[in-house]
């Protein structure tokens, strides 16, 4: 099964991209580097599940915008 995180951060710019990991890493305290190795790992929860408030509802929303129905619970 793809890794729909994954999918979904090769569809938007890299200056959204960059946004959406910058706000994982600094939530766990992590690289972006690390954050983006967690989040597209096979095992990986939803990339909503790794965001907090208002970076969660905005990534729902551009994930909706781009075709990706499949979402956790906002």
């Amino acid at each position: 099964m793809p890794n729909l995180n994954q999918e979904f951060l090769s569809t938007v710019d890299a200056k959204t991209k960059e946004m959406i990991l910058q706000s994982i890493a600094k939530h766990y305290e992590v690289t972006v580097e690390q954050a983006y190795a967690e989040v597209s790992d096979a095992e990986a929860e939803h990339l909503l599940e790794y965001l907090v408030e208002p970076q969660r509802t905005a990534t729902l929303a551009l994930m909706r915008r781009h075709g990706y129905r499949r979402t956790a619970s906002a």
